[in-house]
């Protein structure tokens, strides 16, 4: 009787982790006869797990959905993931979701193992996450299953909109993809009635049910979703904005920066230009440093003339080491001089 509790447990944990399998690779994992397998399927029903099966040459046996969850079968590392999942996402910015996932990270440290107990309390214990610079927006988990359920299902969706500027509206979309970004959601969608491509802040969507129609799939936006999505967003949630003259091929500053910071475009062969931006100038100075490139700055004057105080600044910092010969320190060549323009040479 043990061996048979056994090898059903190990029969359901290999159909939890594919979602086809024939009778004949059943067999070869359990090292049993297919004839045990097809026993053992049927006991798995008696207890109530819906497994299904075909016939035939392509025929094998599925673990498909029930009226009720069945209890996950999960290896070590798959246990410790989704402990630590459960564990960030108590933190999210999904509303209601925070309780939830406490109390299913409770159910599963109750019997996890001592060794994978012992992993996760000490990623708990030792890791401190950076408070956020100002609190996110607070998404409805009723909402994003609605805009999932019309991405997944091709329907159109309906739905009041409130802008950025307070105006509110009804849209009519063909959504494509849910994007996260930070603590903020996006849904990226084809726009009916302007015929382009839109971004919607999930926070502000209201669906209106039923939804309409299923549509036939279109080319997704270039680069995708997510790409959309840093180009667009980030560039109307700027506070400042600069396009930044960067000596350096595009390739190689697209490799040095997160999609996030900005877009960066090939000039020539050698020089590109970064169209950045930031809540703050020292956010963009903080880009501008980790580039380690030959870069000029031009606009806006607030960034250059932010530059040049904290060319100065470093210049004082090291005056101790020798004369200050920067650029734009005071006193230094050119400073002054000209239109307002701040630059920097790697190495310098």
């Amino acid at each position: 009787m043990l061996e048979t509790s056994a090898r059903l447990l190990r029969l359901l944990s290999l159909l939890q982790s594919r979602r086809d399998w024939s009778g004949a690779d059943l067999a070869e994992r359990l090292r049993v006869s297919e004839r045990t397998v097809r026993r053992d399927v049927e006991r798995l029903r008696e207890l109530g797990y819906p497994v299904g099966s075909t016939r035939g040459t392509d025929g094998g046996y599925r673990l498909g959905a029930g009226t009720a969850m069945p209890p996950l079968l999960l290896d070590d590392d798959e246990a410790v993931a989704v402990a630590v999942g459960l564990r960030t996402s108590a933190g999210g910015g999904v509303a209601g979701i925070e309780e939830t996932s406490l109390r299913a990270l409770t159910k599963l440290e109750q019997v996890l193992p001592s060794r994978l107990r012992y992993r996760v309390n000490a990623l708990q214990t030792y890791t401190e996450p950076v408070p956020a610079d100002r609190p996110g927006p607070v998404v409805d988990p009723g909402v994003l299953t609605v805009l999932a359920a019309a991405c997944r299902d091709r329907e159109r969706l309906r739905f009041g909109y409130r802008a950025h500027d307070g105006s509110a509206g009804v849209r009519i979309v063909e959504p494509h993809r849910i994007v996260s970004w930070g603590r903020r959601w996006y849904l990226v969608a084809w726009d009916v009635e302007r015929r382009d491509w839109r971004t919607f802040r999930v926070d502000r969507v209201e669906p209106r049910t039923p939804t309409g129609p299923r549509f036939p799939p279109r080319d997704p936006p270039e680069g995708g979703a997510a790409a959309y999505v840093a180009r667009g967003v980030s560039a109307a949630a700027w506070r400042h904005r600069s396009r930044i003259v960067v000596h350096a091929p595009a390739e190689v500053v697209t490799e040095r920066i997160n999609p996030a910071v900005g877009v960066v475009e090939a000039l020539d062969e050698r020089t590109c230009v970064l169209d950045t931006g930031a809540d703050s100038l020292n956010t963009i100075a903080v880009y501008l440093g980790m580039l380690d490139l030959d870069f000029e700055v031009t606009e806006p004057p607030e960034l250059v003339e932010h530059l040049r105080g904290l060319t100065a600044r470093y210049a004082r910092s090291t005056a101790s080491a020798g004369p200050p010969d920067a650029p734009g320190a005071p006193g230094a060549p050119g400073a002054g001089d000209g239109p307002p323009v701040a630059s920097s040479r790697a190495g310098d």
